[in-house]
């Protein structure tokens, strides 16, 4: 696991210069980005298809399937090239990857373990306060670390 945990970090710090976009900011035009650029650039479908080396047509389905969400990444990656642009993608977790794990092994936790601690509570063991806080974040480190921690209660 701490192969794991390294990777993750790894990934978090090549992240980190995207985590300032919001949604708002990236969000793609209404007329899809190809078209916006295209039209900002002054350059025809006609013209766009020549450098694509495809049809006019072919362009115009191009700028409809990237509105309805079903383009290609590489044939947008091969509109971009084009358009003298690159094309950028990736996922950018909304909170960082440990903090996803943690929250999902927290999860877990409270799941599996609710029909449990009405018959067994720490507090009736004499385990308050600190030391119970101490047992969870035990449970949950340990549960975060172990296979099946995103398959769905069966």
């Amino acid at each position: 696991m701490a192969m794991q945990q390294q990777a993750r970090r790894a990934l978090e710090r090549r992240l980190a210069p995207w985590r300032s976009l919001t949604p708002e900011s990236t969000a793609c035009p209404a007329g899809g980005w190809v078209r916006t650029i295209r039209d900002a650039l002054g350059m025809s479908a006609a013209e766009l298809a020549s450098r694509m080396g495809t049809s006019q047509v072919a362009v115009t389905k191009l700028e409809a399937s990237e509105r309805a969400e079903g383009a290609r990444l590489g044939t947008l990656t091969r509109a971009a090239n084009a358009l003298g642009c690159d094309l950028v993608y990736a996922f950018v977790p909304r909170v960082p990857l440990e903090e996803q794990i943690r929250l999902q092994a927290e999860h877990v936790l409270d799941r599996d373990f609710a029909s449990a601690a009405g018959s067994m509570r720490l507090s009736d063991l004499g385990v308050t306060g600190e030391a119970a806080g101490d047992i969870r974040e035990d449970l949950v480190a340990r549960i975060s670390t172990q296979r099946g921690l995103w398959r769905a209660a069966e």
